[in-house]
């Protein structure tokens, strides 16, 4: 008998899109549950990044889902919604606490109604506590999470991650409850409340960072460091350099190999000293050695030397990495007859990434075949869309199709 995890999800934003992605790229059937205009995703895209009025955010985080377009706020409409919840097994949400149980369909109410359901929820920093109502956003969580505190260093300050990481990891941090809670209903029958949250998903991406710094006494300035150093907790020269012609970044590396690689007298002077407790006086010592070398001569020198180091690569570099290109760390797609570039699924399965069988473009491209899997055609579908209960794509004059 085929088993297939069957996902209603309420998410929007990120964290909730991407957790829902995975499992959808690992084979659970998702229903995406959005407005009739559609959800957030679909109209904002940082950078004004669209493809033929697609946005890319929308794309990044919504592929292999069905897109319903409903009207919650009706009775109609989530009777509808209802009917597919009793079909599932996993209910998925990202909104603030509480939005959900205002309409009848949270987490108590559905569990009473369907004891065997999985209702899993991602918030911005927990379902309840003194901070539980305040906006839960990326950049808002690395700050508080210490992240932006222990980035960047030197006279620069504190600086955020250059990309929605906290999302991305409770997203998966999230995917990752779900399945553990589905292995335990497939055994026992039972469902699971799933809670996860930006705050502890900030907090977890730096499990090594937080367990070291507690286990430091006298704590307090060690995030004070020259600004190539990487981190408050490496030995130096782990960090950033700038090169004549690049900049890259060395790791943990051996002072006497790489004072051998350099061929520099100042470096071997500085071998035995402490690389942590004066990690700033050798930092610096490292870059005035690197500055004026290019990346071709050093790089040579550095692998013959078993030294640790990549060359700092931007966007353009990365899609260009022959590694990046065996990987097929990217897909491309046709979005009505233009091209957009997706980051593919993290993991391969036997060898093979997960397929690319569908992505939603408009909010509702799927409400008719999912109604029509419970039964709603003809005339009932109909009275649906022209009451502006149900949203598909078409014709823009009618209630029920989101506007663009």
């Amino acid at each position: 008998m085929k088993i297939q995890m069957k996902v209603v999800s309420f998410c929007h934003y990120l964290q909730g899109p991407a957790c829902t992605q995975y499992l959808a790229d690992m084979g659970a059937e998702v229903i995406k549950i959005e407005p009739l205009r559609g959800a957030f995703e679909r109209h904002w895209s940082g950078g004004h990044s669209y493809v033929n009025g697609v946005s890319a955010f929308m794309m990044s985080a919504n592929r292999n889902k069905q897109s319903l377009a409903v009207d919650l706020k009706q009775a109609r409409g989530r009777e509808i919604v209802l009917r597919l919840i009793d079909e599932a097994d996993v209910v998925i949400e990202n909104f603030r606490p509480g939005v959900l149980d205002r309409l009848g369909l949270g987490a108590d109410t559905l569990r009473r109604r369907k004891p065997s359901l999985i209702y899993a929820s991602a918030s911005g920093l927990g379902s309840s506590g003194p901070a539980a109502s305040r906006p839960g956003q990326d950049l808002l969580m690395q700050a508080r999470s210490g992240l932006i505190a222990a980035t960047g260093g030197g006279t620069d300050g504190p600086s955020a991650v250059g990309a929605a990481v906290v999302d991305q990891h409770g997203g998966a941090l999230l995917a990752m409850g779900i399945l553990g809670a589905y292995v335990r209903r497939l055994q026992t029958g039972e469902g699971t409340r799933v809670e996860g949250s930006l705050f502890a998903a900030g907090i977890d991406l730096q499990t090594e960072a937080l367990t070291k710094y507690y286990a430091v006494a006298g704590r307090g300035k060690v995030f004070e460091r020259d600004r190539h150093v990487g981190s408050w907790y490496h030995d130096a020269p782990y960090g950033v350099y700038r090169l004549r012609d690049c900049h890259i970044v060395l790791s943990m590396n051996d002072p006497v190999r790489l004072a051998d690689a350099l061929d520099s007298e100042a470096l071997r002077a500085l071998q035995g000293i402490d690389r942590y407790a004066e990690r700033d006086r050798y930092a610096r010592a490292v870059a005035a050695e690197l500055a004026p070398r290019g990346f071709a001569e050093l790089s040579a020198a550095f692998d013959a030397h078993a030294i640790w180091h990549e060359r700092v690569q931007n966007y353009d570099e990365l899609l260009a990495d022959p590694q990046a290109r065996h990987n097929e760390a990217f897909r491309e797609i046709d979005v009505r007859g233009g091209k957009a570039l997706l980051v593919n699924h993290p993991l391969r399965y036997d060898g093979e990434l997960p397929a690319m069988r569908c992505m939603p473009f408009d909010a509702g491209s799927d409400s008719v075949s999912i109604l029509a899997g419970l039964g709603i055609e003809g005339a009932e579908l109909d009275a649906l869309v022209r009451d502006g209960v149900i949203g598909v794509p078409g014709d823009p004059g009618l209630p029920g199709v989101p506007k663009s």
